[in-house]
């Protein structure tokens, strides 16, 4: 049985997705199993969505926070 879409990891998801449009792509896929990979692609795409979001949201937040102190450039020890 195939993992919940909420238990792969981003990259999996993206594989699996892949693998889905190259089935359907050949056409050699009966009605029903090309509906039901269809309704998982839309999961899969749903769940990566919210990772991609969250992801984001991450990288903002921590950016955010470095924004309040200045940086300064590298100097290794001795120049």
């Amino acid at each position: 049985m195939a993992k919940k879409p909420e238990n792969l990891s981003f990259e999996d998801s993206l594989s699996e997705l892949e693998q889905i449009v190259a089935d359907l792509e050949r056409g050699d896929v009966s009605l029903d199993d090309a509906l039901k990979q269809f309704e998982r692609g839309i999961n899969l795409v749903r769940n990566s969505q919210g990772k991609l979001e969250q992801a984001q949201q991450k990288v903002t937040i921590l950016t955010q926070e470095n924004d309040q102190s200045s940086l300064h450039p590298y100097l290794p020890e001795g120049e």
